[in-house]
């Protein structure tokens, strides 16, 4: 079995496209994986193409879209669209998803931002140690690197 992922036709300075950023903007590419990979792939891509859809919308605190979000808002609206609920606070979130390590992070899942044992922020992550997400008032939704070790990452199920 495969999986389609849309990836555009742009190639960076040292000719390669990255997947996870072309995906998030939108054209096809051939992936072989097994059904239920191709399928958890196929609605986190989703997410993280809508996430990215949403660059530039404005944060209102308590927002969850269409035209304006917080952070666990803007990931509960683009995992909505893709196919799955999700709760609507950070740490509800948090505690929905399988966590799983650094290592074994992929585009679309979740990155928590802890402090003091308590979540405190989420985002979509997008690959190469960035992330989509709605930073704070005053601010827009964007593509952003991550700032600190103070992360988990999370799988939607």
């Amino acid at each position: 079995m495969t999986a389609h992922i849309r990836i555009p036709r742009m190639v960076s300075r040292a000719g390669a496209v990255s997947a996870l950023t072309a995906a998030a903007v939108g054209s096809t590419v051939t992936v072989p994986a097994l059904p239920q990979q191709a399928d958890a792939a196929t609605v986190a891509v989703k997410a993280l193409r809508i996430a990215a859809s949403k660059k530039g919308a404005p944060y209102v605190y308590g927002a969850a879209g269409p035209h304006r979000f917080d952070c666990s808002g803007l990931t509960q609206y683009a995992y909505k669209r893709a196919g799955k609920r999700l709760p609507r606070t950070a740490a509800a979130q948090y505690n929905r998803t399988r966590h799983v390590k650094a290592s074994a992070r992929k585009g679309g899942d979740l990155v928590f931002f802890h402090s003091g044992g308590s979540v405190y922020h989420v985002g979509l992550y997008a690959g190469s140690g960035r992330i989509w997400h709605a930073p704070k008032a005053g601010t827009v939704v964007r593509l952003e690197r991550i700032w600190t070790t103070k992360i988990s990452y999370g799988h939607v199920r």
